[in-house]
C-alpha cells in the first residue's frame, strides 16, 4: 500500500513545491508531493527555461547577422523553428529528467493527478485522500487575459502557445510591455518579425527604475521594435489573415498574431482553499512573512502569494517552509532583496529599491545615486553592448538599490544582491578585487566612484 499520510503534504510541484519537498526530505521528513501535470511546473516547462532557450537562439541569430563587425564572415539563412523547438525541448527534457531523479532519490512520494483540498491538512486526488501534519499550498499561476479578449491559441495566444509556434510570424502585436511581453518582443524581432508592443502604463517594464525603462526603450527603437505606451486596448477582432487591435485612442493596429502578455494570475480556483477557511484576496492566498496562512499548519508559497511572481522567490520560500516545519527557525525572506531580471536584448537586472521608492522611503535628500556607464568597461566594449550600473544608497549609508542595463547583466545580479542583502556600504565593496576584463568590474568601478575613488569614469 502506498503511503497516504506524511509529515509534509505539498499541493503543486513547481519551483516552490519541489524545493520544499527536496529540503523537507533532506531534513528527514516524510513528503507527499501532488502534481496534476509535470514535475517542475510552469518555470521548467512553459516559463523561465524554454523562454530563455528561445532568447539564446535569438542571440545566436543576431550574432550571425552582425558577425562582420567582429571580423567574422558568416551568412544568416533564416530561422528553423522546428530546430529551435528541438533545442528548447531538449533543454527542458534533460532538466525534467534530472529533477525527477532527485525527487525519486530523496524518497519523496509523488502523487500524480489533480488534487483538491478537502480538509485543513487533507488533499483528495481521485478516490484517495492524502493527509499531512503540515500542508503546503503551491499551486502556481496561469497566463491571464483581459475582459472581452478571447484566447483562441491560433491568432490570439498566450506565452504558452507562443512557445509552441512552428513558424515565425511576419508581424506580431504584443499586448503588455512587462517582462514577458518584452522578452517575446525581443525574440521575435531577432527572428525577423515586425513587432509592436502595446502597453497601458506610461513606460515599458514599469516595475523597474525609470532610467532602466528609458534605456530599454532607446534600445528597442534602435532595433526597430515599435511600442505604444500609455495606450490601453479597446477591442480585438480576428480575421482569416490575422488580428485587428483597436486602442482606446481609436488607433487601429494589424498583425498576423497577438500575444497577450498582461501578467499571470494565481491558480487557486476550485481547489478548496476557501472552504477550509484560508484567507484570500483577488484569488491570492494571504500569508505572513513566515509563509503561514491564517489556518494552523497550512503554508503557501510561490505565485499564489501576493508579491513578485518569480521562480526563485517560490524556490526560496519552499526551502524556508521546509526549514520552518523542521524547527530550524529560518530568517524571513526580504522581498526587496529578491533579484529581478528581464532577459531581453539588452537585459535589465535589479535588486533593492528604485530611485522613486527610495526617495519616498527616505526623502530626496536622504539618498544618493550614481550611474556608471558601461562604455568604461572593457568587456562590455568587447561585447559591443551599451548600458549602465546605477547605484542608490542612503546618504553616507548602505547601498539600497542596484540597477543594471546591458547584454548579460543578469549574470551580475548575484553579486549585486549580496551587496544589498548584506547592507554593504560603497567603502565595503570598493576594495574588493574584480577579475579583468569582466563585466563584474563595472560593479566594482561603480562602487569605487560612489566611494569617491572613481578611476574609469569622467569626473
Amino acid at each position: 500500500m502506498a503511503a497516504t499520510d506524511f509529515d509534509v503534504l505539498i499541493l503543486g510541484a513547481g519551483s516552490g513545491g519541489y524545493a520544499c519537498a527536496l529540503r523537507a526530505a533532506q531534513l528527514g521528513l516524510s513528503v507527499g508531493l501532488v502534481e496534476k501535470d509535470k514535475l517542475g511546473g510552469t518555470c521548467l516547462h512553459v516559463g523561465c527555461i524554454p523562454t530563455k532557450a528561445l532568447l539564446h537562439a535569438a542571440e545566436v541569430a543576431d550574432n550571425t547577422r552582425e558577425s562582420e563587425q567582429f571580423g567574422v564572415r558568416a551568412s544568416f539563412e533564416g530561422i528553423d523553428m522546428l530546430g529551435v523547438n528541438s533545442y528548447k525541448d531538449g533543454v527542458v527534457s534533460r532538466l525534467h529528467k534530472g529533477l525527477a531523479g532527485l525527487i525519486k532519490g530523496r524518497g519523496i512520494t509523488v502523487v500524480e493527478g489533480a488534487g483538491r483540498v478537502t480538509g485543513p491538512r487533507e488533499v483528495r486526488v481521485g478516490d484517495t485522500t492524502y493527509t499531512g501534519k503540515h500542508l503546503v499550498l503551491a499551486s502556481g499561476s496561469y497566463a491571464k487575459s483581459l475582459p472581452g479578449l478571447e484566447i483562441d491559441g491560433r491568432r490570439v495566444v498566450t506565452s504558452e502557445h507562443a512557445l509552441r509556434l512552428e513558424e515565425v510570424p511576419a508581424s506580431v502585436i504584443v499586448l503588455g510591455g512587462g517582462v514577458i511581453g518584452c522578452e517575446f518582443a525581443s525574440v521575435w524581432r531577432s527572428f525577423g518579425a515586425e513587432v509592436t508592443i502595446v502597453e497601458a502604463l506610461p513606460r515599458l517594464v514599469a516595475a523597474e527604475d525609470e532610467a532602466s525603462s528609458k534605456a530599454l526603450e532607446r534600445a528597442f527603437r534602435k532595433r526597430k521594435i515599435a511600442f505604444r505606451t500609455g495606450s490601453p486596448f479597446k477591442e480585438v477582432t480576428t480575421t482569416d489573415d490575422g488580428v485587428v487591435v483597436t486602442l482606446e485612442s481609436g488607433d487601429v493596429l494589424e498583425a498576423d498574431l497577438l500575444l497577450v502578455a498582461v501578467g499571470r494570475g494565481p491558480s487557486t480556483a476550485d481547489l478548496g482553499y476557501e472552504e477550509i477557511g484560508v484567507a484570500m484576496e483577488r484569488g491570492f492566498v494571504l500569508a505572513d512573512e513566515r509563509c503561514r496562512t491564517n489556518v494552523e499548519g497550512v503554508y503557501a508559497v510561490g505565485d499564489i502569494v501576493p508579491g513578485l511572481q518569480l521562480a526563485h522567490r517560490g524556490f526560496q520560500q519552499g526551502i524556508f517552509v521546509a526549514e520552518e516545519i523542521a524547527g530550524l527557525d529560518p530568517q524571513p525572506i526580504d522581498e526587496t532583496g529578491i533579484p529581478r531580471v528581464t532577459y531581453s536584448q539588452p537585459e535589465i537586472a535589479s535588486v533593492g529599491l528604485d530611485e522613486a521608492a527610495a526617495s519616498e522611503a527616505y526623502g530626496a535628500d536622504g539618498i544618493e545615486t550614481l550611474t556608471y556607464d558601461l562604455g568604461g568597461n572593457g568587456k562590455s566594449q568587447i561585447l559591443k553592448t551599451q548600458g549602465f550600473v546605477k547605484l542608490i544608497r542612503r546618504t553616507d549609508g548602505p547601498v539600497i538599490g542596484v540597477h543594471l542595463v546591458g547584454d548579460r547583466v543578469g549574470e551580475l545580479i548575484g553579486e549585486a544582491q549580496l551587496i544589498y542583502n548584506w547592507e554593504a556600504h560603497a567603502d565595503d565593496v570598493a576594495p574588493l578585487v574584480h577579475a579583468h576584463p569582466t563585466q563584474n568590474e563595472a560593479l566594482g568601478e561603480a562602487h569605487l566612484a560612489l566611494a569617491g575613488k572613481a578611476l574609469h569614469a569622467h569626473s
